[in-house]
């Protein structure tokens, strides 16, 4: 009787090969456990696309003009866009082209192609027409953070 026990306590346990666990899971545990370490929150997904979609004129993230007064922009923070509608019509506009969905910025061939592999993951633009005022890229020099300028503007 003993030996059916043992038998069917050995059944229930799931086999793993070499104790390494399902490949799937650790992959899973991994990305959450960088993700975490890095700080990296995902970007907000614009609620509606039309007229009423912006790009930040720094990183190029895409949201409409209420998510950016609502939250500001994840990439951005020391432009303090929240509840400022001046701001928000200083660093965001509504004139780019394309739009780009990025869900994991360190293995998308096509954030290191437009250089936005460290943002967050999220909605980006292609490409924006418009620079960044004088003023803001002053307070990107002020905080050590790299403003490149469209090439054609």
């Amino acid at each position: 009787m003993a030996e059916e026990t043992e038998r069917d306590e050995v059944k229930e346990q799931p086999r793993n090969k070499g104790g390494r666990g399902n490949p799937i899971e650790r992959c899973r545990k991994r990305d959450f456990e960088e993700k975490s370490q890095m700080g990296e929150a995902p970007a907000q997904i614009p609620t509606s696309f039309g007229h009423e979609l912006r790009a930040c004129l720094r990183c190029r993230l895409v949201k409409t003009y209420d998510q950016f007064r609502d939250s500001g922009c994840e990439n951005c923070p020391f432009f303090k866009m929240e509840d400022d509608h001046e701001r928000i019509v200083d660093v965001t506009t509504p004139n780019f082209n394309g739009i780009i969905s990025m869900m994991d910025p360190r293995r998308s061939w096509a954030a290191r192609w437009l250089r936005i592999g460290k943002f967050a993951p999220g909605c980006y633009t292609l490409a924006v027409s418009e620079a960044l005022p004088e003023e803001m890229q002053f307070i990107c020099q002020d905080q050590r953070v790299q403003y490149v300028p469209p090439k054609r503007i």
